[in-house]
């Protein structure tokens, strides 16, 4: 076994299954590392209350809390340690971007989730973490994509094909596990990343190891060290008890 200190999770599509549970292999696997001295931590596109809670206290996790894609990060004691919002005009700008394009469109805010038309009164003086667009048309997709790919005020990744996820320029899960790192004395050799979507390939190619889902994404497959198997299958588990047996 390598000189592995920390491995870092994502969520949808890596290390829960479909109904937000932990399978028990996945999470036999996580108690297994960490008897061998591998902490493990959550870095997810999901704001940090309910089942980003609810399951690092069930896994009994201690390290920070990577959450909205890198926006915050959280001590498992509940301070917030980071925080970058997007600039509040922007979101305007991208709501009403979503608009003219005939998108849905979602947001959360520090305060609340944003779902299409329900853009809150105090929109123009909230702190918003994330701004997205959904459409199943790709063509609408890909213009935004055109539109917004080269925004140096944004950071665009997705969790699907058919979605688009805005933070504000810099903040990634690499960026906020770094963070974690500085805190905790760990290098970014010393950490293995996993998961399957757009906001996971820039931990997956700063981790001295990235792994890959079966199930990720083409793209994240290509930046990834390694692949293992669906999360269907306890892909996490798997990736684990490789990495212990080495």
């Amino acid at each position: 076994m390598g000189d592995w200190k920390l491995i870092a999770l994502d969520m949808d599509g890596t290390l829960l299954s479909p109904d937000e549970s932990i399978s028990p292999e996945n999470q036999a696997a996580i108690e297994q590392a960490r008897a061998a001295g591998i902490e493990v931590t959550i870095a997810t596109g999901r704001a940090v209350e309910g089942v980003v809670w609810q399951q690092a206290k069930a896994l009994g996790l201690t390290m920070p809390l990577v959450t909205v894609n890198g926006g915050e990060v959280w001590s498992m004691e509940g301070e917030l340690l980071y925080r970058r919002p997007l600039v509040a005009s922007d979101v305007l700008e991208l709501h009403q971007l979503a608009r003219s394009v005939h998108a849905h469109f979602w947001g959360r805010t520090t305060e609340r989730f944003v779902r299409n038309d329900t853009m809150p009164e105090d929109a123009a003086t909230a702190e918003w973490l994330k701004f997205g667009f959904y459409s199943d048309d790709l063509d609408i997709m890909d213009s935004l994509w055109e539109t917004l790919g080269n925004d140096p005020r944004f950071e665009l990744t997705n969790s699907g094909r058919l979605n688009i996820e805005v933070n504000a320029a810099g903040v990634t899960k690499a960026a906020g596990l770094q963070l974690v790192c500085d805190r905790t004395g760990i290098d970014a050799s010393q950490v293995i990343a996993m998961g399957d979507s757009l906001n996971d390939i820039s931990m997956l190619r700063w981790a001295g190891l990235g792994v890959a889902m079966g199930n990720a994404q083409d793209v994240v497959k290509e930046a990834a060290d390694t692949i293992t198997g669906d999360c269907l299958e306890n892909g996490v588990a798997q990736a684990i008890r490789r990495i212990l047996n080495d």
